[in-house]
């Protein structure tokens, strides 16, 4: 048994930190022993809800706000704030932590920033992993923002029980700027500083949306009236309950109607093929490898080899190792 799983799955936060950093590590020995301990957690569930959005939209001072009402239910709330990686040290370019300093000293909440290095889709490579060691430390709700918003960001959706965007008022051509294709796997459209002189406006950004969620096809999971949108401020408070019944309602929703069970299954399938395509990859980061790599990059530049050639050559000499 791993040291850190007995105080993990008490609920100790300096043991699930530590985890999470296990988890993220990429040397061999370290990967083992992660593998090892997530095999080892205990079965718990916690609500995951997934949470993108425009820049600029407050999704730090939702979070905080929303993840505050929670816990002043008594409901224990992680969130895995994914941020943009700096390109020169590989760290967390925002640090979403330092803007959340009253949830951060909530002895209910845990608040993990994890750098994406650019990891498509806006969520970090270990994401999954880290969700279910929040489990099984005992959070109720586990909130996973993403770096941005954008047709990328859908993947955020394949390890989340709800889906919800966050978006601006007066936002301009923002039902043109959204792509359809994040707008299709929205759970709700939440229109944050739906207050003081933007509330009138918030109001009509909610009707647009609202008539565009209509011209979607519906969804099997999704009951009647679902996908909405609906108004909400992080300032003055205002909707975050209702937003929160909402969600509660869909989740109990797809719970009743198998339809929980069902997309936490497709999860875990999602969970091993992501994986089995992360080892591939990581196959191509050995010495030998990049050597091949580089003669044959610089065969295909100087055209004494065409690129199908080179590709195949590589996938046929990588067969070959053991």
């Amino acid at each position: 048994m791993d040291e850190l799983l007995e105080p993990l799955t008490a609920g100790n936060r300096r043991a699930l930190s530590r985890a999470i950093t296990l988890i993220e590590s990429t040397r061999s020995d370290h990967r083992a022993r992660a593998v090892a301990l997530l095999a080892d957690l205990p079965d718990r569930q916690a609500l995951r809800i997934g949470l993108s959005g425009t820049p600029g939209v407050g999704k730090s001072t939702f979070i905080e706000a929303f993840g505050t009402m929670l816990t002043d239910q008594g409901l224990r709330v992680a969130v895995l704030a994914v941020d943009p990686s700096s390109a020169r040290s590989g760290g967390s370019i925002l640090g979403d932590k330092t803007r959340m300093e009253t949830l951060a000293r909530n002895p209910l909440a845990f608040i993990r920033p994890t750098p994406s290095s650019a990891q498509l889709g806006g969520v970090a490579r270990r994401t999954r992993e880290a969700i279910r060691l929040c489990e099984a430390a005992g959070f109720d709700v586990v909130l996973i923002e993403t770096v941005g918003v954008g047709q990328s960001e859908t993947i955020v959706a394949e390890m989340c029980d709800l889906f919800v965007l966050l978006l601006a008022p007066a936002g301009g051509d923002e039902l043109q700027g959204v792509k359809r294709g994040i707008m299709e796997m929205a759970d709700l459209i939440l229109v944050n500083k739906a207050d003081g002189d933007l509330l009138g406006t918030a109001r009509r950004t909610v009707a647009d949306y609202a008539g565009a969620l209509r011209l979607l096809r519906k969804r099997p999971q999704d009951p009647d009236g679902f996908p909405k949108a609906l108004p909400v401020s992080a300032v003055t408070g205002d909707g975050l309950a209702g937003a929160w019944g909402q969600m509660q309602a869909l989740a109990d929703w797809r719970r009743h109607g198998g339809h929980f069970a069902a997309n936490r299954a497709e999860q875990a399938r999602q969970w091993f093929l992501a994986d089995v395509r992360a080892g591939l990859l990581a196959r191509l980061d050995t010495p030998a490898a990049r050597g091949r790599l580089a003669r044959l990059g610089t065969a295909v530049a100087n055209g004494s080899t065409p690129p199908a050639e080179a590709a195949r050559d590589m996938l046929d000499w990588l067969s070959r190792q053991k």
